[in-house]
């Protein structure tokens, strides 16, 4: 088989492989991206945006089934779940469309396979439509991505349980859904289902909602959810399932006291990612994975192997669509001539059930010598808000600026002024940073 050569090979067509394979076209340097299965990567495709309608079109539920409270009168209200699932498919469409011609726009080829190393910067791929191509690049970009993770439960993965990608491809409402994990994916999908209509379980082995916010903010995430009447069972684990997700399940659940068995009709799985990389065979590449299997890369996303750079999700970087962007930013910079690093990134988190929940730096409000490390919000358009303080702690400004500002009323943002106004006295506030 002969070798086919480019200055440039990406290996995945994510958010960051994307951008940097359009950027390097259009400087007119050839280049070629291997996609396994999504033009445009997940964010489109089966994660961000599809996620987000189907959430819209939720609380479009959850308001007219309040329309009394607007002064509105309606009939009964009834979702159809082929039609909210037409309505997402339709702006994925769209967004596919988008995505391949800006492919065709910047020159880049795009290539539909599925790759593996056979030597240092070179990879035989499987072609989806059939034969292999044997590719080698002089500069190489891992962006393959990560993959809902299954616990390893006995008779789960023969129960074959939803992942993120079959509960936006739902056409029926599930009649009773019991989700593993109480974290970003489980908790939007639990509010989302449940104004559909579905009954929801959610099984959480920590003591509580995002384990890795404040007990306050996880509380109040805890509190929304009954409010929703969903049912949260905290300290518990799953022991064995038995039965098909989709029609008929049991889950012999262990909570901190004796076991107890539930049935449902659906199982998401919810319970953390998997990166992408076992089929790769990396090593054959010269590149080293971590213990968790992600790939080992440095400050500026680059590999044990030279000129093979890593970004997004499979190199470790923080699970978010804005990360993996900033990833491509990262290399793009460096190869250009510039300098730049992941070291001391503020990235900003969102979960997007309604009201959201925002959070950048550190998980309380707290400000040292007047710079805010860090800031959380739980409200109407938390997201939005959070951005303005970003934007003070981009700029090192003193929270003092944000205290003092004229914001317009009324909207989210002039609570800040009331927020800031309540942080206490410099002197304090060190002792506090320091203890």
């Amino acid at each position: 088989m002969t070798t086919e050569h480019y200055p440039n090979l990406v290996v995945g067509g994510g958010e960051a492989g994307k951008y940097l394979a359009w950027t390097l076209a259009k400087l007119g340097q050839k280049t070629v991206v291997i996609e396994r299965a999504m033009i445009g990567g997940s964010c489109p495709n089966i994660a961000c945006l599809p996620s987000k309608n189907i959430i819209y079109s939720a609380k479009a539920v959850s308001l007219a089934g309040r329309a009394a409270e607007f002064g509105i009168s309606t009939g009964p209200v009834k979702v159809d779940m082929a039609g909210v699932f037409a309505r997402k498919r339709k702006m994925v469409e769209a967004l596919i469309q988008m995505n391949f011609g800006r492919y065709q726009a910047s020159g880049a080829e795009l290539v539909m396979g599925e790759a593996c190393f056979t030597a240092p910067k070179t990879v035989q791929v499987a072609l989806n439509a059939g034969g292999t191509r044997l590719i080698r690049g002089d500069l190489v970009f891992l962006n393959v991505g990560t993959h809902a993770s299954i616990p390893d439960v006995p008779g789960l993965a023969e129960a074959k349980p939803m992942t993120h990608i079959e509960a936006l491809n739902l056409e029926r409402l599930p009649g009773h859904l019991v989700i593993l994990g109480g974290g970003y994916v489980g908790l939007e999908f639990a509010q989302a289902l449940r104004r559909f209509g579905s009954r929801v379980t959610i099984v959480q082995r920590g003591n509580q909602l995002l384990g890795r916010e404040d007990a306050d903010v996880a509380e109040a995430l805890w509190q929304l959810m009954e409010d929703e009447g969903i049912e949260v069972l905290s300290k518990t684990d799953v022991l064995k399932v038995a039965g098909r997700s989709g029609g008929n399940v049991q889950l012999e659940l262990r909570p901190e006291t004796g076991t107890k068995t539930i049935e449902a009709t659906d199982i998401l799985a919810a319970t953390g990612r998997t990166p992408n990389t076992r089929r790769l065979e990396l090593d054959k590449a010269g590149v080293e994975l971590d213990a968790r299997g992600y790939i080992r890369v440095n400050e500026k996303l680059q590999t044990t192997a030279p000129e093979v750079w890593a970004m997004g999700e499979c190199a470790g970087s923080p699970q978010f669509t804005h990360v993996a962007f900033d990833d491509f930013r990262v290399v793009r910079d460096n190869l250009l001539g510039g300098t730049r690093s992941t070291t001391g990134r503020i990235i900003p988190f969102c979960l997007f059930t309604d009201p959201e929940l925002a959070r950048v730096g550190m998980n309380e409000l707290i400000a040292d010598n007047d710079l805010i490390l860090g800031f959380t919000a739980f409200g109407v358009e938390a997201s939005e808000l959070m951005a303005a303080v970003q934007t003070a702690m981009l700029g090192a400004m003193p929270y003092t600026v944000l205290r003092d500002a004229i914001f317009t009323h009324p909207t989210m943002s002039e609570g800040l002024g009331a927020l800031f106004t309540n942080v206490a006295p410099r002197a304090k506030v060190a002792r506090k940073a320091e203890g």
